[in-house]
């Protein structure tokens, strides 16, 4: 199966999730950058508030695309030190990662502290999307800062993801939904027909242009 880009897979994603429709009690949280427009459609759909849960994914120097940790708001830090040692990462580039990747989540809460002020996931059950799980850490990291914030129940829903990445994030939620599990996973990207960049202020945009994020009602 390959999504034709973002809103595609939001769409059939929602079909698996249809349970929650109108459901007043659940918050869908999509992972910048990309995992917004997927929770977008995923929101709109199911007439749920839709609302961003800030990740920055500690990508190996020199080769950022890999991941040896993330980062979450609410002082939450992960770390996969076997792939910094198998990469022999020294220590003061991982904590350079980490100052320039913390100052950037700084600026992010700045920046979507509008569309999240509503969207409190105490005593709920949130919904955490992103567009596809390579080596999961920014998902884990994700969850362990939901975690903090005393939900009822925590769903990841997520169109494509490695077989890796499912195991792992399986044991730590409630329930997990994913369409696709390839044998020979590759990257997120090469499941999608149209994988376009997008920015933070263009996601920003996407969630302020939903009429949900108020009022947790189909736009």
């Amino acid at each position: 199966m390959q999504f034709q880009n973002r809103s595609d897979a939001g769409q059939r994603l929602a079909k698996r999730i249809r349970q929650y429709n109108g459901c007043g009690d659940v918050v869908v949280f999509g992972l910048p950058r990309g995992g917004v427009p997927v929770a977008r459609e995923v929101a709109s759909a199911l007439g749920l508030p839709l609302a961003v849960l800030l990740v920055r994914k500690l990508g190996v120097p020199g080769h950022r695309e890999l991941a040896m940790g993330a980062i979450a708001s609410g002082g939450v830090r992960l770390l996969d030190e076997s792939v910094s040692q198998r990469l022999r990462v020294p220590r003061q580039a991982i904590a350079d990662v980490i100052d320039r990747e913390s100052r950037e989540l700084q600026r992010l809460e700045e920046l979507y502290q509008t569309q999240n002020r509503a969207h409190e996931p105490c005593g709920k059950t949130v919904i955490i999307v992103d567009d596809g799980l390579a080596t999961g850490s920014s998902m884990q990291a994700a969850i362990l800062a939901l975690r903090e914030r005393g939900p009822a129940r925590i769903t990841v829903a997520v169109p494509v993801a490695s077989a890796t990445a499912v195991e792992t994030i399986r044991s730590l939620v409630d329930e997990f939904v994913c369409l696709v599990t390839p044998d020979h996973f590759g990257a997120v990207a090469r499941w999608y027909q149209d994988f376009s960049e997008l920015t933070h202020e263009e996601a920003s945009r996407l969630l302020g242009s939903t009429s949900n994020t108020a009022e947790g009602e189909k736009p």
